[in-house]
């Protein structure tokens, strides 16, 4: 009797289980896969309106002359644009987090901008958010039109300012955009009046160093193509002082300690920066934004009152 009563259990049990799997309790969430990548990603008037975003914002396109396709981005202008005639206003690029790629990945940052705008938190600026290419800000010519860097360096900002009334422009993004800043930065100071590179992933870009371009065992890049190389590069030019920077990061983000690493990097080559350090807040440009938006944008305002313009 023991034995039949043990059994009938142990098929109680099976079924139980089998009974929660179909229902979809007490299964393991599937990972949501990444949208396939593509070089245009426009919202429709009925989404943006959805998201609450600004009337401001706008999806446009260009043609790339490099890989002969549309490339998206959004725009933020401010309403003054249209009012202003041909007054120039200074403008913002910020460079999405994550891979691959899309222009729509940060746009509900522009709600943060509108309202500094209304709000006289700051001058009336163009924003845009670009497209980084099926590698996020890497030229990656592995991948068929993996040159993001380039298209966005090369490509569009011309583009932006043959179209629109452009005066003086910075340059920030967050996550891997952050990572992209920070190489840009570096790269081609003269085209910025400051520099914000965000929650950036210097530990991933540490490991590029150490291991002749690896970021992993499928992905590799070019030699020296990396924040802590280029930074060495950067600290023997000339003008290294006079570039504005200022690290942006949480302290519950999990890049915090590398971002004080990096800081700890720049100060022993020389290379003047601030650092703007959100307390619990986690790895969120959002979150950093609600919390300290006003003075990240200020950083910028700042300068383009500071500077010559380029």
């Amino acid at each position: 009797m023991r034995k039949i009563h043990l059994f009938t259990t142990l098929i109680l049990l099976i079924f139980t289980g089998s009974a929660i799997a179909q229902t979809g309790k007490g299964k393991s969430k599937a990972k949501k896969k990444p949208e396939p990548f593509a070089w245009s990603n426009p919202l429709s008037g009925e989404q943006l309106a959805k998201y609450s975003l600004p009337e401001g914002l706008s999806h446009q396109t260009f043609t790339s002359p490099s890989i002969g396709t549309e490339v998206g981005y959004f725009i933020y202008l401010p309403e003054t644009y249209k009012e202003s005639g041909d007054t120039k206003l200074n403008l913002v690029f910020h460079l999405h987090g994550g891979r691959p790629g899309s222009e729509r990945k940060s746009i509900k940052l522009s709600k943060y901008v509108d309202a500094a705008i209304k709000a006289k938190t700051i001058e009336p600026t163009i924003y845009v958010w670009p497209n980084g290419g099926p590698m996020s800000w890497y030229n990656y010519p592995q991948i068929e039109n993996g040159h993001g860097e380039d298209v966005f360096v090369k490509e569009l900002i011309p583009h932006i300012q043959n179209k629109y009334r452009v005066n003086k422009m910075a340059i920030e993004g967050f996550s891997q955009g952050g990572r992209g800043t920070t190489r840009i930065m570096f790269q081609y100071p003269e085209l910025f009046v400051s520099a914000a590179p965000g929650g950036s992933g210097y530990e991933p870009e540490k490991r590029i160093q150490e291991n002749d371009g690896a970021e992993s065992e499928k992905v590799k890049f070019a030699k020296g193509y990396n924040t802590w190389d280029l930074a060495d590069v950067y600290a023997k030019r000339d003008e290294k002082t006079k570039l504005p920077i200022i690290l942006w990061v949480g302290t519950k983000g999990f890049n915090y300690e590398f971002n004080l690493k990096f800081s700890k990097n720049l100060k022993s080559l020389g290379i003047p920066h601030e650092m703007l350090v959100v307390e619990g807040a986690d790895h969120s440009a959002a979150k950093i934004y609600e919390a300290k938006g006003d003075e990240l944008m200020q950083f910028h305002q700042k300068n383009f009152s500071g500077s010559k313009g380029h």
